[in-house]
């Protein structure tokens, strides 16, 4: 599968100025942020991670600091610059800039809405049982965030049902699939 979509990422068309932007999109804890590294590995890509915009206090709202910061200056072939927020210090932290050209993942919940996708070359779904994320999630971030586990599913799912994100992507790959290569 691995191969597969590095294949169609290499044929895909650059949607946004020359970059091509590739989302990875499904819920929390699915394996998108392990796709992404392998993603970035083979195709010499840039990653960003939209936990770099979102927060437990903003699951879903944060998206015009992205397209401003990083989606319209690519669109013109400038260079990307964003503040990453910190979950632990729940404030921004240091800057990181997005050459144009090449490729761009595009990681995380949401990654692949909507008012994106006409200027995505390629949108990936990762799909996993709700019962493995919230396994990962609660061992990532410890068992005391399960209320804010909790609430970010809720939030998840209202948004993946509104915006019908599963059916409008290009890939389906296996999120229990640790190599996403079979």
């Amino acid at each position: 599968m691995l191969a597969e979509i590095v294949d169609r990422i290499a044929a895909s068309t650059p949607r946004l100025g020359s970059t091509r932007v590739v989302a990875i999109d499904g819920p929390g804890g699915a394996g998108k942020s392990t796709l992404a590294a392998q993603l970035a590995r083979e195709c010499a890509a840039t990653v960003v991670q939209t936990d770099s915009f979102a927060s437990w206090d903003n699951t879903l709202n944060w998206w015009p600091r992205l397209e401003s910061q990083v989606l319209e200056p690519l669109s013109r072939d400038v260079p990307g610059r964003y503040q990453r927020y910190d979950w632990d210090a729940r404030a921004l932290a240091e800057w990181h800039e997005v050459a144009p050209g090449g490729v761009v993942v595009l990681e995380g919940v949401s990654s692949a809405r909507a008012v994106v996708r006409s200027r995505l070359s390629l949108a990936i779904w990762v799909e996993t049982p709700r019962a493995t994320r919230l396994t990962r999630g609660l061992d990532r971030d410890g068992s005391a965030a399960l209320p804010l586990w909790d609430r970010w599913m809720a939030d998840e799912d209202n948004h993946f049902a509104a915006d019908d994100t599963r059916a409008n992507v290009d890939i389906i790959v296996d999120g229990t699939d640790p190599t996403h290569s079979r």
